[in-house]
């Protein structure tokens, strides 16, 4: 069974699961008139919908890739993720304005111990969907059946919330169902916007976590020709697509025969082992000469002066020509960062007036 199926399977199960207590707390609910449990009931009924959208959106995505959007539709993932905030938002803000009314004009509410069994059940229920929901999710990497099970977790919260205030009602007759109700809409909102606030993070484009990118690089260097790993980038097309980029440093003196045999070697690594399909650019490096070994140091040297300068790479110097490149990665915390540049570019003039130097500004895209 593939990675759609997967997750169309436990979408199915969530559906099912959350119908079944919605038709249970729904019934006690209005039969107590009890708020806190309708709007329990309601954040179900949220819940089936959202599973729902997740079926809609892993078949979506699911498309291969066409002319039209030769990078595939695995991003849908993450638009149902957003239709699913949008969803538990609607029903915070639909249970907070029917919590502010119980609240302001306290009604008579009819609980039972048929009502403390129910709500006991559905916690049960909701903890057990919860982990399963959010374990699936993981392990097939899919935004939405996260989102889902940790909602379902903040249902097991809420629920149990429920279960106090009837019991509180049963021992002690304190009504606190309109408090109780206006508690559970606030989280309910506030699960909607982390989720909402997580999916939009996803569909802008996130930074390649520090211990993937370390691992990248470190598997690239481990080829003897490769001289150091520089400007990874990686962009997710959905969960189960990557496309990225990364230069390495090689001898100068390297044939395009051997670039070729090693690049191509470097873009099987990245795809068998990383599942990323991988271009490689290069650089070309000439610090085995005193001269180039001597100005390499003393740059190195000068730019570790700048604590906003977190690497520097790339360096070439050309004899024939007397030019001098290399790039610098700044932090994107610099505001100044051509004044940096320019400051190095004119010190490293001072000390070797013979040569031009052009230096390249790079953003801190990984680790």
């Amino acid at each position: 069974m593939n990675r759609s199926s997967n997750i169309v399977r436990v979408s199915i199960i969530g559906i099912i699961t959350n119908l079944v207590l919605v038709a249970m707390k729904m019934t006690v609910g209005l039969i107590s008139g009890s708020v806190a449990i309708v709007n329990d009931a309601i954040n179900n009924l949220s819940d089936a919908l959202s599973s729902l959208i997740t079926i809609v959106g892993t078949k979506l995505a699911g498309r291969k890739p066409d002319k039209k959007h030769p990078y595939g539709y695995g991003k849908i993932e993450y638009i149902a993720s957003v239709s699913i905030a949008v969803i538990i938002l609607l029903a915070g803000f639909t249970g907070f304005t029917e919590s502010l009314d119980k609240l302001l004009h306290p009604q008579q509410v009819n609980y039972s111990h048929w009502t403390l069994i129910i709500v006991t059940v559905g916690i049960l229920v909701k903890f057990f969907l919860s982990r399963y929901v959010k374990a699936e999710g993981e392990k097939y990497s899919s935004e939405s059946l996260i989102a889902s099970g940790i909602d379902a977790g903040n249902d097991a919260l809420i629920s149990l919330s429920t279960l106090a205030v009837a019991a509180i009602y049963l021992l002690l007759n304190i009504n606190l169902e309109g408090i109780a109700g206006t508690v559970i809409s606030f989280f309910i909102i506030k699960s909607g916007i982390e989720i909402l606030l997580e999916s939009m993070s996803a569909i802008i484009g996130e930074r390649i976590e520090s211990e993937t990118s370390q691992k990248i690089k470190e598997r690239v260097c481990s080829l003897p020709q490769v001289k150091g790993a520089y400007d990874l980038t990686l962009h997710r097309y959905g969960p189960e697509k990557m496309i990225g980029s990364v230069h390495i440093e090689v001898d100068d003196e390297m044939t395009a025969r051997e670039i070729h045999r090693l690049t191509r070697e470097i873009s099987t690594i990245a795809f068998s082992e990383f599942g990323i399909i991988m271009t490689v650019g290069i650089y070309a490096s000439n610090d085995n000469g005193e001269v180039q070994k001597q100005m390499k140091q003393q740059t190195q040297q000068l730019v570790s002066d700048y604590p906003e300068v977190l690497e520097l790479h790339g360096f070439y110097v050309n004899e024939e020509t007397k030019n001098v490149t290399f790039d610098l990665v700044i932090d994107f915390k610099c505001d100044h960062k051509e004044k940096v540049k320019e400051e190095i570019t004119g010190k490293l003039k001072a000390m070797y007036p013979d040569y031009t130097f052009f230096v390249v500004i790079d953003d801190d895209f990984s680790d």
